[in-house]
């Protein structure tokens, strides 16, 4: 069984995107990211982006592959006729994603800005949404980079991919 490494992690049984990206090596299944065009609110403005999300890495390979997944997708979102690409990493990757990819110029990362989530579960006694602080990393596609809105908060108009 070549997923063995990720068991006991979310399942992307539910999970939606438009296009799945699985890496393997001799050992099996390596990576994996999910793509979805979606409408996301930056600040005021309504964006088409197409969301990378579903980002797993087995743990031998951690620190090669999330930087490495997003540069594989490049040619995908630029198929998909979306202006960006967007996606969401903790902070402790600043560095990581900064050095393999926005030296590149194939991202920009920004901080200061929050991201709004409706939860996947309903829980009663828990508000529907979630707002996290972490960094977004934007791939100009179709646009520049100056074309994208500013803004405090991006709204997902949905759950996290």
């Amino acid at each position: 069984f070549n997923a063995k490494p990720f068991e006991g992690n979310r399942s992307w049984a539910g999970a939606r995107p438009e296009v799945r990206a699985i890496g393997y090596d001799e050992r099996g299944v390596a990576a994996h990211i999910g793509v979805l065009r979606r409408f996301i609110k930056v600040g005021a403005v309504d964006l088409l982006v197409a969301e990378l999300g579903l980002y797993a890495v087995r743990p031998d390979l951690e620190g090669l592959g999330i930087p490495h997944l997003m540069r594989v997708m490049y040619p995908v979102l630029q198929e998909l006729g979306v202006p960006f690409g967007f996606g969401t990493v903790r902070h402790a990757l600043r560095q990581h994603i900064a050095r393999l990819l926005g030296r590149r110029g194939l991202a920009t990362i920004v901080s200061g800005v929050r991201v709004r989530s409706t939860l996947r579960e309903v829980h009663l006694d828990k508000p529907p949404t979630r707002i996290e602080d972490v960094l977004i990393v934007v791939l100009p596609i179709g646009r520049s980079m100056s074309d994208w809105p500013t803004g405090t908060i991006v709204d997902r108009n949905g759950p996290e991919l």
